[in-house]
């Protein structure tokens, strides 16, 4: 059976060289606007490519504001704060997800709380949310406390987990009446909808990742999105270093970080959005062809959540036990075809074992069944 997956994917891609897990495409304007860039001497945090992607971003997603950052990280952590997150407050969030997740509030000094994820989605389940926040917060002047811990809880972040749509509208509804703002980690789910809306746009504020093996990549870079003009703004003045401008004067009215996406990149961002649409496309054409090959076998191929349409960032299966699955990704990486194990779950990890969980029976599942295989674009 590994056999016959190996030979599969090198026909599928159409080489016996390695085979990554997905890696950047660039077939527009990349390089025109890259020499463009370069020609104008724009090329750091000031430029005409910085607005251009944050509008076309905004008009895609259907969100009124973008702010571009230098990664995905960055975005997160300024949408933390933007969403009052303060030092010794908690956020609570899924532990099956990317590490940044869960570092953007530890930059705060803020506690994770770690909520277990449903199996169909990948993501965030709404209704351990719900019970956990039923059983252990109270709400205090307005404010949802831990009675355990005595903090503050000021977020709920859940992550669209590869690309797959969390069931976002449930989560933001348990959290508005918990007064717990929504940050959607939308990193990896860029042209991913839920019920025919965009993801990151359910919650006060969302944002996305653009590193090199996104499904658009600006080399490195983030966005956060949001409707609200004052979150915006201040997301905005945060990031170019909270500079008040001026012609000559240098004048910072408060802590900002540095976290503005320079031009260059930007101009990559703006040649990738126009192939967007033939991306997601053929991301779903070979999605459409893992899926018939698994067809039947016992290797289970995971496709998109009820009432959602995935991006399929990276495509991945899910294995019968642990055995089976550390049998296949050694097999199919001596040969030269990558494939990875999702990530260790967060409590897991040294700094954050600690943490207070809920009962995460189902992220503790899916660790030792779900790998991701190769998901490239094919052109």
């Amino acid at each position: 059976m590994h056999q016959e997956f190996i030979s599969f994917v090198k026909k599928t891609f159409n080489t016996e060289d390695f085979i990554p897990l997905h890696a950047p495409v660039f077939i527009g304007n990349e390089k025109k606007y890259l020499n463009e860039c370069i020609d104008s001497t724009f090329v750091s945090s000031v430029g005409k490519f910085v607005d251009q992607f944050e509008e076309q971003i905004a008009k895609y997603t259907g969100a009124k504001y973008a702010i571009a950052t230098s990664n995905g990280t960055a975005a997160l952590h300024i949408a933390l704060l933007m969403s009052g997150v303060e030092q010794n407050d908690e956020v609570i969030t899924q532990p099956l997800t990317f590490i940044a997740t869960v570092n953007a509030m530890s930059y705060i000094g803020a506690y994770p709380v770690f909520i277990d994820v449903d199996k169909e989605t990948l993501g965030l389940s709404p209704e351990k949310l719900e019970d956990f926040l039923s059983k252990n917060t109270e709400i205090i002047d307005g404010v949802c406390v831990n009675k355990i811990t005595k903090r503050k809880i000021k977020a709920v972040v859940p992550m669209h987990t590869f690309g797959f749509p969390c069931k976002i509208d449930q989560i933001v509804s348990v959290c508005k009446r918990y007064n717990i703002a929504v940050v959607e980690d939308a990193a990896e789910s860029l042209g991913s909808y839920y019920k025919n809306t965009h993801t990151g746009t359910f919650g006060s504020i969302g944002t996305f990742s653009f590193n090199g093996n996104k499904t658009i990549t600006t080399g490195g870079g983030g966005m956060v999105i949001t409707n609200d003009e004052v979150i915006a703004k201040k997301a905005k003045h945060i990031t170019t270093t909270a500079k008040i401008p001026h012609a000559w004067d240098y004048e910072h009215d408060m802590i900002g970080y540095n976290y503005r996406l320079p031009n260059i990149n930007a101009a990559l961002g703006c040649a990738q959005m126009e192939e967007l649409e033939k991306i997601l496309t053929r991301k779903r054409e070979l999605s459409n062809r893992y899926e018939l090959f698994f067809k039947n076998k016992s290797i289970t191929y995971i496709k998109e959540p009820e009432n959602s349409s995935s991006n399929y960032w990276l495509n991945a299966v899910l294995f019968e036990n642990l055995d089976e699955r550390n049998n296949f990704l050694k097999q199919t990486n001596e040969k030269g075809v990558m494939t990875r194990p999702i990530w260790k779950l967060m409590n897991s990890l040294s700094m954050y074992r600690g943490a207070q969980t809920g009962n995460l029976e189902n992220a503790m599942w899916l660790e030792d069944r779900v790998v991701n295989i190769p998901s490239s674009v094919i052109i």
